[in-house]
């Protein structure tokens, strides 16, 4: 994944950002992420898991949902998360089957089903790959935010996929809570499930 330097997407991020610091009062928060506690980001998501089940963020109630976008020809951030992410989950402990990751494919494409099912356990048995079809992969995107572009590669079956890459976090009611910015230690992110899963 290249960075995106776009000036437009540069100038929503820092929007995004001064945004979300409003959100979390200055230093108050005691979340290591972004509270974004009252955003109107991620109020849906109507995807299918890589079994074929249908799925909704109302499925997971009860449960801390991580989500984060990406695909499976990603040469370093999307592992790199999903790693980092399988890291901080599994420091929980006992707790970890009161968590559920979701991993929404940006390439529907090339993401089918049996890749999915492959790829996305390969970090952590517990984790889902969520697919949908060009729209609802849109409509997935634009609700949370999250750009996704493709870039032309030197054949067209080797394109690769600018995007974001942040990840987002659901409190047990079903609310975002929190964005998790790409780097975020599993030590870091571990302490803000913990602290979704005790509120």
């Amino acid at each position: 994944m290249r960075r995106v330097r776009s000036p437009a997407i540069a100038l929503a991020c820092a929007a995004f950002l001064v945004a979300a610091c409003d959100l979390a009062g200055e230093s108050r928060t005691p979340f290591k992420g972004i509270d974004v506690t009252g955003s109107a980001m991620g109020r849906q998501l109507r995807l299918t898991d890589h079994n074929g089940q249908p799925r909704s963020l109302e499925d997971f109630r009860g449960k801390v949902v991580v989500v984060t976008f990406g695909y499976t020809q990603c040469p370093d951030v999307c592992p790199t998360t999903l790693s980092d992410l399988s890291s901080a989950v599994k420091k929980l402990g006992a707790d970890a089957s009161r968590v559920q990751v979701l991993f929404v494919t940006i390439d529907p494409k090339r993401d089918k089903p049996e890749l999915l099912k492959e790829y996305v356990p390969a970090f952590n048995p517990a984790f889902l790959g969520l697919y949908g079809d060009a729209a609802a992969t849109k409509a997935a995107t634009s609700e949370f935010k999250v750009y996704a572009q493709e870039r032309a590669g030197k054949t067209p079956e080797t394109y690769t996929m600018d995007h974001t890459a942040q990840t987002f976090v659901f409190g047990k009611d079903g609310r975002l809570r929190l964005v998790e910015s790409f780097g975020a230690t599993p030590d870091a992110m571990a302490s803000d499930l913990r602290l979704l899963l005790d509120s």
